[in-house]
């Protein structure tokens, strides 16, 4: 059974930073492609990042393009989500999602979800 469990999300001010992680198991994290995705209150899934089983060759969302980093330790199955520069337009529930996918209408293998709210 693919679990996968999301932290780091928390209360920060425009202009601060974050780091999410997700720990992964259930599955060979080093042979899965990865990606975040978010939703705002209201709003539908929006897809922010994925990245490669190897690492190399990440993509962004134009939104985030700059500002937000993912990676992933395949020796911790772990997966990460920088958060720099942050915006209020970014509070959202962030989830991580195994495979390659945009996530649509969140019909896809994702975990709970850590709160990310952008406030001053």
């Amino acid at each position: 059974e693919v679990q996968l469990v999301e932290s780091g999300g928390d209360l920060v001010q425009p202009g601060g930073s974050l780091r999410l992680s997700c720990v992964a198991s259930g599955f060979t994290f080093s042979h899965s492609d990865m990606s975040w995705v978010r939703q705002a209150p209201g709003k539908d899934f929006e897809w922010v990042s994925s990245i490669p089983l190897g690492g190399v060759g990440s993509v962004y969302a134009d939104s985030v393009l700059g500002r937000f980093t993912i990676s992933r330790d395949n020796t911790r199955n772990t997966l990460y989500l920088q958060l720099n520069s942050l915006k209020p337009e970014d509070t959202a529930m962030y989830y991580c999602v195994k495979g390659w996918t945009e996530c649509f209408g969140g019909n896809c293998a994702r975990g709970q979800g850590t709160q990310v709210t952008v406030s001053s």
